[in-house]
Protein backbone atom coordinates (compact mmCIF):
# COMPACT_ATOMS: atom_id res chain seq x y z
CA UNK A 1 0.00 0.00 0.00
CA UNK A 2 1.22 3.48 -0.94
CA UNK A 3 0.11 6.56 1.01
CA UNK A 4 -0.37 10.30 0.58
CA UNK A 5 0.99 12.08 3.65
CA UNK A 6 0.65 15.55 5.13
CA UNK A 7 3.31 16.18 7.77
CA UNK A 8 3.50 19.19 10.08
CA UNK A 9 0.91 21.13 12.01
CA UNK A 10 -2.43 19.68 13.09
CA UNK A 11 -4.36 22.14 15.23
CA UNK A 12 -7.59 23.91 16.00
CA UNK A 13 -8.49 27.13 14.22
CA UNK A 14 -10.27 29.26 16.83
CA UNK A 15 -12.50 31.71 14.97
CA UNK A 16 -12.49 34.54 17.45
CA UNK A 17 -15.50 36.52 16.23
CA UNK A 18 -17.81 33.48 16.36
CA UNK A 19 -15.93 31.75 19.22
CA UNK A 20 -16.00 28.42 17.39
CA UNK A 21 -13.29 25.83 16.77
CA UNK A 22 -12.57 24.12 13.46
CA UNK A 23 -9.92 21.52 12.68
CA UNK A 24 -7.00 22.96 10.75
CA UNK A 25 -3.32 22.97 9.91
CA UNK A 26 -2.19 22.96 6.29
CA UNK A 27 -0.78 19.38 6.20
CA UNK A 28 -3.87 18.03 7.95
CA UNK A 29 -6.13 19.92 5.52
CA UNK A 30 -4.11 18.50 2.62
CA UNK A 31 -4.38 14.91 3.84
CA UNK A 32 -8.10 15.25 4.53
CA UNK A 33 -8.95 16.60 1.08
CA UNK A 34 -6.68 14.12 -0.74
CA UNK A 35 -8.55 11.37 1.08
CA UNK A 36 -11.87 12.63 -0.27
CA UNK A 37 -10.74 11.49 -3.72
CA UNK A 38 -10.24 7.91 -2.55
CA UNK A 39 -6.51 8.07 -1.83
CA UNK A 40 -5.08 6.44 1.30
CA UNK A 41 -4.08 9.49 3.32
CA UNK A 42 -2.24 10.05 6.58
CA UNK A 43 -1.57 13.12 8.66
CA UNK A 44 1.53 13.23 10.88
CA UNK A 45 1.78 15.74 13.70
CA UNK A 46 1.79 15.80 17.52
CA UNK A 47 -0.84 16.59 20.13
CA UNK A 48 -0.97 17.30 23.85
CA UNK A 49 -2.61 15.09 26.44
CA UNK A 50 -5.52 17.53 26.70
CA UNK A 51 -9.09 18.07 25.59
CA UNK A 52 -8.11 19.68 22.29
CA UNK A 53 -5.70 16.85 21.49
CA UNK A 54 -8.25 14.14 22.19
CA UNK A 55 -10.72 16.12 20.10
CA UNK A 56 -8.38 16.05 17.11
CA UNK A 57 -8.09 12.26 17.31
CA UNK A 58 -11.85 11.84 17.66
CA UNK A 59 -12.57 14.07 14.69
CA UNK A 60 -9.97 12.49 12.44
CA UNK A 61 -11.35 9.07 13.34
CA UNK A 62 -14.86 10.27 12.59
CA UNK A 63 -13.96 11.37 9.05
CA UNK A 64 -11.74 8.33 8.42
CA UNK A 65 -8.45 10.24 8.24
CA UNK A 66 -5.56 8.02 9.28
CA UNK A 67 -3.02 9.61 11.58
CA UNK A 68 0.21 9.34 13.52
CA UNK A 69 -0.16 11.79 16.41
CA UNK A 70 2.25 11.10 19.26
CA UNK A 71 1.35 12.75 22.56
CA UNK A 72 4.01 15.17 23.80
CA UNK A 73 4.45 17.37 26.86
CA UNK A 74 3.15 20.51 25.14
CA UNK A 75 -0.38 21.83 24.61
CA UNK A 76 -2.27 20.97 21.45
CA UNK A 77 -1.97 23.70 18.86
CA UNK A 78 -4.56 26.46 18.68
CA UNK A 79 -4.49 29.35 16.21
CA UNK A 80 -6.56 32.50 16.67
CA UNK A 81 -8.29 33.35 13.40
CA UNK A 82 -9.95 36.68 12.67
CA UNK A 83 -11.72 37.43 9.41
CA UNK A 84 -12.20 40.63 7.46
CA UNK A 85 -14.37 40.40 4.34
CA UNK A 86 -13.95 36.63 4.52
CA UNK A 87 -10.15 36.80 4.41
CA UNK A 88 -8.43 35.27 7.44
CA UNK A 89 -5.53 36.52 9.54
CA UNK A 90 -3.77 34.27 12.03
CA UNK A 91 -2.12 34.58 15.42
CA UNK A 92 0.27 31.66 15.85
CA UNK A 93 2.19 31.18 19.10
CA UNK A 94 5.26 29.10 19.85
CA UNK A 95 5.33 26.09 22.14
CA UNK A 96 2.55 23.98 20.64
CA UNK A 97 2.64 20.20 20.38
CA UNK A 98 3.20 20.37 16.60
CA UNK A 99 6.39 22.36 17.27
CA UNK A 100 7.72 19.21 18.93
CA UNK A 101 6.97 16.28 16.60
CA UNK A 102 9.21 13.34 17.58
CA UNK A 103 10.51 10.98 14.91
CA UNK A 104 9.14 7.46 15.47
CA UNK A 105 9.65 4.07 13.85
CA UNK A 106 6.01 4.15 12.74
CA UNK A 107 6.67 7.39 10.86
CA UNK A 108 9.74 5.97 9.14
CA UNK A 109 7.80 2.88 8.08
CA UNK A 110 5.10 5.11 6.61
CA UNK A 111 7.75 7.20 4.83
CA UNK A 112 9.07 4.12 3.07
CA UNK A 113 5.56 3.54 1.69
CA UNK A 114 4.73 7.11 0.69
CA UNK A 115 3.80 8.07 -2.85
CA UNK A 116 3.28 11.78 -2.11
CA UNK A 117 4.27 14.01 0.81
CA UNK A 118 3.10 17.56 1.49
CA UNK A 119 5.11 19.69 3.92
CA UNK A 120 5.55 23.39 4.64
CA UNK A 121 7.78 25.92 6.34
CA UNK A 122 5.65 26.66 9.42
CA UNK A 123 6.21 23.38 11.30
CA UNK A 124 9.94 23.68 10.55
CA UNK A 125 10.28 26.80 12.70
CA UNK A 126 11.58 24.63 15.58
CA UNK A 127 14.53 22.26 15.38
CA UNK A 128 12.63 19.20 16.61
CA UNK A 129 9.85 19.29 14.03
CA UNK A 130 12.26 20.46 11.32
CA UNK A 131 14.51 17.46 11.89
CA UNK A 132 11.55 15.05 11.92
CA UNK A 133 10.16 16.42 8.65
CA UNK A 134 13.53 16.32 6.91
CA UNK A 135 14.22 12.77 8.15
CA UNK A 136 10.79 11.69 6.90
CA UNK A 137 11.49 13.14 3.45
CA UNK A 138 14.89 11.44 3.34
CA UNK A 139 13.36 8.07 4.25
CA UNK A 140 10.76 8.20 1.47
CA UNK A 141 11.33 6.50 -1.90
CA UNK A 142 13.14 8.60 -4.47
CA UNK A 143 10.06 8.68 -6.71
CA UNK A 144 7.66 9.79 -3.96
CA UNK A 145 6.22 13.16 -4.99
CA UNK A 146 7.43 15.87 -2.58
CA UNK A 147 5.17 18.93 -2.44
CA UNK A 148 6.46 22.03 -0.64
CA UNK A 149 3.46 24.18 0.30
CA UNK A 150 5.60 27.10 1.42
CA UNK A 151 2.88 28.60 3.68
CA UNK A 152 4.74 31.66 5.02
CA UNK A 153 3.11 32.83 8.25
CA UNK A 154 4.05 35.93 10.26
CA UNK A 155 7.84 35.78 10.77
CA UNK A 156 7.99 32.00 11.25
CA UNK A 157 10.35 31.16 8.41
CA UNK A 158 13.96 31.59 7.34
CA UNK A 159 15.68 31.61 3.96
CA UNK A 160 17.66 28.56 5.06
CA UNK A 161 14.52 26.47 5.66
CA UNK A 162 12.94 27.66 2.41
CA UNK A 163 16.04 26.80 0.36
CA UNK A 164 16.54 23.44 2.06
CA UNK A 165 12.89 22.57 1.39
CA UNK A 166 12.99 23.73 -2.23
CA UNK A 167 16.02 21.54 -2.80
CA UNK A 168 14.02 18.51 -1.61
CA UNK A 169 10.79 19.34 -3.45
CA UNK A 170 9.34 18.35 -6.82
CA UNK A 171 6.43 20.79 -6.64
CA UNK A 172 6.27 24.25 -5.05
CA UNK A 173 2.83 25.57 -4.03
CA UNK A 174 2.90 29.31 -3.38
CA UNK A 175 0.52 32.27 -3.35
CA UNK A 176 1.04 35.71 -4.84
CA UNK A 177 2.06 37.40 -1.58
CA UNK A 178 4.56 34.61 -0.86
CA UNK A 179 5.94 34.91 -4.38
CA UNK A 180 6.75 38.56 -3.62
CA UNK A 181 8.81 37.44 -0.61
CA UNK A 182 10.62 34.67 -2.47
CA UNK A 183 11.40 36.93 -5.45
CA UNK A 184 12.92 39.54 -3.15
CA UNK A 185 14.89 37.15 -0.95
CA UNK A 186 15.97 34.31 -3.23
CA UNK A 187 16.00 35.74 -6.76
CA UNK A 188 17.27 38.88 -8.41
CA UNK A 189 13.73 40.17 -8.84
CA UNK A 190 13.27 43.13 -6.46
CA UNK A 191 9.61 43.87 -5.85
CA UNK A 192 8.06 46.78 -3.99
CA UNK A 193 6.32 45.73 -0.82
CA UNK A 194 2.66 45.08 -1.44
CA UNK A 195 3.08 44.90 -5.21
CA UNK A 196 1.29 41.70 -6.23
CA UNK A 197 3.60 40.56 -8.97
CA UNK A 198 1.26 37.69 -9.79
CA UNK A 199 -0.98 40.32 -11.43
CA UNK A 200 1.89 41.02 -13.89
CA UNK A 201 1.87 37.98 -16.19
CA UNK A 202 5.31 38.46 -17.67
CA UNK A 203 7.05 38.93 -14.35
CA UNK A 204 5.06 36.03 -12.92
CA UNK A 205 6.27 33.72 -15.68
CA UNK A 206 9.85 34.88 -15.27
CA UNK A 207 9.93 34.38 -11.49
CA UNK A 208 8.19 31.00 -11.50
CA UNK A 209 10.36 29.60 -14.28
CA UNK A 210 13.46 30.94 -12.52
CA UNK A 211 12.44 28.97 -9.42
CA UNK A 212 11.89 25.83 -11.52
CA UNK A 213 15.34 26.18 -13.08
CA UNK A 214 17.21 27.14 -9.92
CA UNK A 215 15.77 24.40 -7.72
CA UNK A 216 15.15 21.71 -10.37
CA UNK A 217 11.39 21.67 -9.72
CA UNK A 218 8.86 19.79 -11.81
CA UNK A 219 6.33 22.59 -11.42
CA UNK A 220 5.18 25.67 -9.54
CA UNK A 221 1.53 26.02 -8.51
CA UNK A 222 0.66 29.69 -7.95
CA UNK A 223 -2.66 30.81 -6.46
CA UNK A 224 -3.66 34.47 -6.57
CA UNK A 225 -6.70 34.61 -4.31
CA UNK A 226 -9.93 35.69 -5.95
CA UNK A 227 -8.16 36.65 -9.20
CA UNK A 228 -6.59 33.58 -10.81
CA UNK A 229 -4.20 30.67 -10.52
CA UNK A 230 -1.35 29.28 -12.59
CA UNK A 231 0.48 26.00 -12.97
CA UNK A 232 3.93 26.27 -14.53
CA UNK A 233 6.36 23.63 -15.70
CA UNK A 234 9.57 24.28 -17.61
CA UNK A 235 7.62 24.05 -20.88
CA UNK A 236 3.92 24.27 -20.02
CA UNK A 237 1.58 26.83 -18.50
CA UNK A 238 -2.02 26.57 -17.30
CA UNK A 239 -3.97 29.68 -16.33
CA UNK A 240 -7.50 29.83 -14.91
CA UNK A 241 -9.51 32.71 -13.43
CA UNK A 242 -10.91 32.19 -9.95
CA UNK A 243 -14.69 31.55 -9.95
CA UNK A 244 -16.85 34.16 -8.23
CA UNK A 245 -18.65 32.64 -5.24
CA UNK A 246 -20.48 33.79 -2.15
CA UNK A 247 -17.60 33.83 0.31
CA UNK A 248 -17.99 32.32 3.78
CA UNK A 249 -14.26 32.22 4.52
CA UNK A 250 -11.08 31.36 2.63
CA UNK A 251 -9.53 29.27 5.43
CA UNK A 252 -8.03 26.11 3.95
CA UNK A 253 -8.94 26.95 0.35
CA UNK A 254 -5.30 26.87 -0.75
CA UNK A 255 -4.75 23.53 1.00
CA UNK A 256 -7.79 22.03 -0.75
CA UNK A 257 -6.42 23.33 -4.06
CA UNK A 258 -3.06 21.64 -3.46
CA UNK A 259 -4.62 18.37 -2.31
CA UNK A 260 -7.00 18.22 -5.23
CA UNK A 261 -4.30 18.97 -7.79
CA UNK A 262 -1.97 16.33 -6.35
CA UNK A 263 -4.76 13.75 -6.05
CA UNK A 264 -5.88 14.27 -9.63
CA UNK A 265 -2.28 14.03 -10.86
CA UNK A 266 -1.78 10.75 -8.98
CA UNK A 267 -5.04 9.49 -10.50
CA UNK A 268 -3.64 10.05 -13.98
CA UNK A 269 -5.20 13.37 -14.95
CA UNK A 270 -3.39 15.93 -17.08
CA UNK A 271 -2.07 19.17 -15.60
CA UNK A 272 -4.99 21.07 -17.12
CA UNK A 273 -7.59 18.60 -15.84
CA UNK A 274 -6.03 18.61 -12.36
CA UNK A 275 -5.93 22.41 -12.39
CA UNK A 276 -9.60 22.70 -13.37
CA UNK A 277 -10.71 20.36 -10.61
CA UNK A 278 -8.51 22.13 -8.02
CA UNK A 279 -10.06 25.50 -8.88
CA UNK A 280 -13.59 24.13 -8.48
CA UNK A 281 -12.84 22.47 -5.13
CA UNK A 282 -11.10 25.54 -3.68
CA UNK A 283 -14.03 27.72 -4.76
CA UNK A 284 -16.44 25.38 -3.00
CA UNK A 285 -14.35 25.38 0.19
CA UNK A 286 -14.56 29.20 0.19
CA UNK A 287 -18.35 28.92 0.46
CA UNK A 288 -18.10 26.77 3.60
CA UNK A 289 -17.03 27.50 7.19
CA UNK A 290 -13.64 26.09 8.15
CA UNK A 291 -10.96 24.21 6.27
CA UNK A 292 -12.40 20.67 6.15
CA UNK A 293 -15.91 20.61 4.69
CA UNK A 294 -17.25 17.44 3.09
CA UNK A 295 -17.14 17.85 -0.69
CA UNK A 296 -20.33 17.21 -2.66
CA UNK A 297 -20.36 14.03 -4.73
CA UNK A 298 -20.18 15.88 -8.06
CA UNK A 299 -16.80 17.35 -7.07
CA UNK A 300 -15.43 14.00 -5.89
CA UNK A 301 -16.26 12.21 -9.17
Amino acid sequence: MKYVVGIGEALWDHFVQEDIYKLGGAPANFAYHAGQFGLDSYVISAIGDDKLGHGIVENFDKVGLKHILPIVDYPTGEVLVTKENGQPSYEICLGAAWDNIPLTDQMLELARNAKAICFGSLAQRTQTSHDTIQAFLDAAPEDALRVFDINLRQTWYTNEVIIESLNRAHILKINDDELDVVANQLLNEPVEKGNLIARDPEKTRRVCRALIAKYDLQMVILTCGDVCSYVFTASEESYLPTPKVELEDAVGAGDSFTATFVAQTLLGKSIREAHEKAVKVAAYVCTQAGAMPVLPDELKK
